[in-house]
């Protein structure tokens, strides 16, 4: 049992305050503490969340969007507001790693955009099918590999057609072989035909549908549909299999798409229906939370605590990861020694997300250890942390060991996502020509890029105010039929405006994000905004300020502090600033009532030349 503090946490209890104090509540202290200066900036991803299994994040989907390499949607998010361009940059960086295609997270977001279907498909429960199938089964991997290059050639809205000719010419459908198809859609984001067949066994009755078949059903209605036409479809599915996961499943669409009151209905539902409150949901609220609303993460781990339900692996990420987002070090080691202390083992994921904080607080031997064991016994024999120590090499300034590591990516036939570490990487290295030559080297050696792999060129680019270059990749990326998400229009924003083309930046986003109907990343609008507030310019300014509520990003200090200053480089007043801070429940910093002072000399003129005059 842990002794949380009190529901509904202000989340400002320092932990001094609280030694001795048994149990989870010493981490709820260490969230806690010092909270009062968050500016949050991380959301995430869906993660490996069942009630029966405890969670894990995915090694790639993320957002490490939230969430925090939404490398998984990780924790990182456009939701709530980075601590710094720097940070931005590394959040980017990662966003979309292993993310099939550029998905939708954000949301972020956690999107909308959010997160990772990897980890959706694990949070409802596949990856069990084909563990509870019959051993004959799983050895017919033929027959499922032609079932999906059936559906693969099929028209997009012709996948009954396909699964009846491949049934008439002889073949027999196994659970497994609906799995294998099903997850392979999926990860093409091929979402619709995935949606169809499932649709079609069930309308068939090919085979017996049981929970986590409805939930898949109930998943893929939200991608394609919505959420809302979702959570209508669940009323056709049969009561006895109206469970738990389908509607864990409907409360992981709403976090995705950070609808609180929606998601906080599906929850309240669930545990009317009698519905045993599981980790999976708990972790569900947190990570909504995180995005939208920090306060209510206290309710959420005093319910934990009622509930006795143990914190998982995502749980302490999560919780580390937002001491860390702060800039406590501190706190963070500690919640990671609680997590060791309750025989939970930090993984990759969770050992990047440490030595991403160690490096922007500064700690960089503390980082460098972190990578060495991240390494483990040697990078050859631990292949997969590749694609997590490149990015960082990189922001450590570690070009040797950055080519390192590429050198074992490239001597083993690298992988779709080491390039794409490998290109963030040289690109924030500042070697863009090695970048281009391993973007370039990807169109001889497997498919064509997607999204993700142009987007991190585009990144390069931009960091090199190499405009020319970053507009003629991005009419290469849109002739090559590749989706223009959230990270493309953040990148093509930062170009322009590094540029000197400031209006152009801001037309472009409001045209490609309406367009190509996706919600802009939060760092976009930040970027707007502290340009427009470098010119002076009150009346865009203004308007950016506007456009981030509108988008459903929650108001932090900095947008105020962006806006001010506008004013005072404007060199104009700024009436009555303070009491619409107060209005909106803002209180300034120090560097915030700096900026108010600088604009009450611009009130004072203005007030005494209208006297003389």
């Amino acid at each position: 049992m842990w002794a949380l503090r009190r529901a509904g946490s202000t989340l400002r209890t320092r932990a001094h305050q609280v030694i001795g104090v048994r149990g989870f509540v010493n981490l709820e202290v260490l969230l806690n503490a010092d909270a009062k200066n968050v500016e949050g900036h991380h959301g995430c991803n869906c993660q490996k969340l069942d009630c029966c299994h405890q969670p894990k994040p995915s090694v790639f989907q993320s957002s490490f969007s939230s969430g925090w390499f939404m490398w998984s949607r990780g924790f990182s998010s456009q939701v709530g507001a980075n601590s710094g361009d720097m940070e931005d940059e590394f959040n980017d960086g990662f966003s979309d790693l292993d993310v099939p295609t550029e998905a939708d997270k954000n949301d972020p977001g956690l999107t909308s955009h959010e997160s990772s279907d990897e980890d959706t498909i694990d949070a409802i429960g596949l990856p069990e099918v084909e563990a509870d199938a019959k051993p004959e089964d799983l050895i017919k991997k033929a027959s499922r590999s032609t079932l999906f290059k059936a559906l693969l050639e099929a028209a997009r809205n012709d996948v009954t057609r396909a699964v009846k000719k491949w049934l008439n010419d002889g073949n027999t459908l196994h659970k497994s072989d609906m799995f294998h198809a099903i997850r392979n859609l999926r990860s093409r984001k091929l979402f619709s035909k995935a949606l169809q067949l499932l649709e079609c066994i069930e309308e068939s009755k090919l085979l017996d549908f049981g929970e986590r078949d409805y939930a898949s059903l109930i998943d893929l209605v939200a991608k394609v549909h919505g959420v809302r036409i979702a959570e209508k479809y669940i009323e056709d599915i049969p009561a006895s299999h109206r469970c738990e996961v389908v509607y864990r499943t409907l409360l992981a669409n709403y976090v995705v798409a950070a609808n609180v009151r929606k998601a906080e209905e599906v929850f309240n539902k669930m545990k009317d229906l009698g519905f045993p409150i599981t980790v999976f949901s708990c972790n569900q609220l947190l990570l909504l939370y995180t995005k939208v609303d920090k306060r209510k993460i206290g309710d959420v781990l005093a319910m934990m605590e009622k509930e006795n339900l143990k914190p998982s692996l995502f749980t302490y990420n999560l919780l580390a990861d937002m001491k860390g987002a702060v800039g406590d070090i501190e706190g963070m080691e500690k919640v990671i020694d609680k997590m060791q202390e309750d025989g939970i083992e930090p993984d990759l994921m969770t050992q990047a997300t440490i030595a991403k904080h160690y490096i922007f607080g500064g700690h960089h031997e503390k980082a460098e250890k972190i990578l060495v064991q991240m390494e483990g016994d040697g990078i050859k024999k631990n292949r997969v942390g590749c694609k997590f120590v490149l990015p960082l090499y990189a922001f450590l300034g570690k070009n040797a060991e950055a080519e390192r590591i590429w050198k074992v990516c490239e001597a083993n036939g690298a992988h779709s996502d080491e390039c794409m570490s490998a290109i963030e990487a040289f690109g924030r290295l500042g070697d863009v020509e090695k970048a281009e030559e391993i973007f370039e080297n990807m169109f001889k050696s497997q498919k064509k890029p997607s999204s993700k792999h142009y987007n991190a060129m585009l990144r390069a680019y931009a960091r090199k105010n190499l405009f020319e270059k970053g507009k003629e990749l991005a009419k290469r990326m849109s002739d090559d039929g590749c989706r223009i998400g959230p990270f493309t229009l953040d990148s093509l924003v930062k170009l322009h405006v590094d540029a000197g083309e400031v209006e152009k930046a801001d037309s472009m986003l409001h045209e490609l994000a309406r367009s190509n109907k996706f919600k802009p990343l939060y760092s976009t609008y930040l970027t707007l905004l502290d340009s427009y507030s470098k010119k002076g310019d009150i009346h865009n300014a203004e308007k950016v300020f506007s456009n981030l509520q509108k988008m459903g990003y929650s108001r932090k200090i900095v947008h105020y502090r962006g806006l001010l200053q506008a004013y005072v480089n404007a060199k104009a007043p700024a009436y009555g600033f303070k009491e619409r801070m107060k209005a909106d429940g803002m209180f300034p910093n120090g560097a915030l009532a700096s900026l108010l002072s600088a604009a009450d000399r611009f009130t004072k003129k203005n007030a005494i030349s209208e006297l003389l005059d």
